[in-house]
């Protein structure tokens, strides 16, 4: 078997509209050959190994809104598309009001690749082990997205439909993610495991968020997703739906993270097999959930 020691991105062709109505008329008129491209952290690396061999490239990171980074102390934050996560994890209002994204986006990569690297690119290129992607599912996260019939939202849970698929039509371009405010008194936490301390894809990531709720039986919410777990980013709904009926003991934590691990479906690959997968989901369901309810009580 001979392998190429010197890999290289195949011919394309670059395409950089001046408007969103211009990017999404390009991308519907060629839905086979085209496709939008943020910091191309994913992209590239798939058309160097042969994965992707798209003919054009429509840059969109530029276009209206992409590049906003603004917190609203009524309405919330809003995160433009090609805002690099660095941008994220320094923005104040997200260290200070999200800070399980600002986690999420440090455990990405390097540095390095982080100036380049999005959220919203991360949520669209629709991987199972997306990093960031379960705080986005957590704190409710609503993209904006422009079509060829102009703008319109929607909600990041009805979003992903299988590994790489989306609801995303020909012609979509999504320009910015929003999240509410949350809610009053919350904490969260980012866990994840991968093979090494850096640079590596989630074998199972677990995203945590707790908060005060009176309107549950045991006085507190809490939302889970999990990463590399299932074809999409996993809401085990019944560990949550444990948790708000059930006072919160170290016994009825270990239950939800039972519950957790059994909503799982993972795959055997080179970075573990579906069972250990399984066992660690649990582990790390257990340990972020109970630092998220020390938070919550200290």
């Amino acid at each position: 078997m001979e392998y190429n020691t010197h890999p290289a991105l195949p011919e394309f062709e670059y395409i950089l509209p001046q408007t969103l109505a211009e990017a999404s008329e390009f991308l519907a008129r060629n839905p086979e050959e085209a496709r939008p491209f943020l910091g191309g952290t994913d992209v590239f690396v798939r058309m160097r190994d042969g994965f992707l061999t798209p003919k054009f490239l429509v840059d969109v990171k530029n276009l209206n809104g992409t590049n906003d980074l603004r917190f609203d102390p009524k309405t919330g934050l809003t995160l433009g598309a090609a805002v690099n996560m660095n941008r994220v994890i320094a923005f104040p209002e997200v260290q200070a009001h999200y800070n399980v994204l600002a986690e999420a986006c440090r455990s990405v990569a390097s540095y390095q690749l982080r100036t380049r690297a999005t959220v919203v690119g991360n949520i669209c290129n629709a991987s199972p082990a997306g990093d960031t992607i379960g705080a986005c599912l957590a704190l409710d996260g609503v993209l904006h997205i422009h079509g060829v019939n102009g703008p319109r939202q929607e909600s990041l849970g009805s979003f992903f439909l299988g590994p790489g698929k989306t609801t995303l039509k020909p012609g979509d371009v999504v320009t910015a993610i929003h999240f509410p405010l949350p809610p009053k008194g919350c904490a969260g936490m980012y866990l994840k495991l991968g093979r090494n301390q850096l640079s590596d894809l989630s074998i199972v990531g677990v995203t945590v968020l707790g908060h005060p709720d009176s309107s549950c039986q045991s006085g507190y919410r809490f939302r889970l997703a999990l990463a590399s777990v299932a074809p999409v980013p996993l809401v085990p709904v019944e560990a949550e739906i444990y948790l708000a009926n059930h006072p919160i003991t170290p016994e009825s934590l270990r239950e939800a993270a039972l519950l957790s691990a059994d909503a799982c479906s993972p795959i055997d690959d080179v970075r573990g097999s579906a069972r250990y997968r399984k066992q660690m989901a649990r582990n790390l369901s257990a340990k972020a959930l109970a630092e998220v309810w020390k938070k919550l009580l200290g």
